[in-house]
């Protein structure tokens, strides 16, 4: 009936979630066809994992975690421009960051403490460029 094998996501979730019954969540998610996670189907079973985590306030936290993400590639962008990349080619960016020397991979795998460190990195060759 269903491919979920791993029940994880919604312990996790049920945690964080003081009063909350998970016969009473599977019976609200299924229609009452049933209270056991196993019965239920993947579309159902995601469905109610994404209303948990909205009620659980992971949509906030995601939300400022993207805008963070967000911050700091602008900041490396703009620190790749004063270096002389063009950043309007992704090309040309990707080939500035895959060097060993820069980061090792392309912009777009770069987490929020790599960009961080490359922002640094960046700056610090702008300085000694500069003296």
């Amino acid at each position: 009936m269903n491919n979920i094998d791993n029940y994880g996501r919604f312990y996790g979730l049920l945690k964080r979630l003081p009063g909350a019954d998970k016969e009473t969540l599977v019976r609200q998610f299924t229609g009452g066809r049933t209270e056991h996670l196993r019965q239920m189907t993947y579309k159902e079973y995601d469905l109610m994992c994404r209303e948990m985590e909205r009620v659980a306030g992971y949509d906030e936290r995601r939300a400022a975690l993207r805008q963070a993400l967000k911050k700091a590639r602008s900041g490396v962008l703009h620190q790749m421009q004063l270096w002389g990349v063009n950043t309007a080619d992704w090309k040309a960016v990707d080939a500035f960051c895959k060097d060993k020397r820069i980061a090792g991979k392309v912009f777009r795998q770069l987490d929020m403490e790599e960009l961080n460190a490359l922002n640094a990195k960046i700056r610090a060759m702008r300085r000694k460029k500069e003296e």
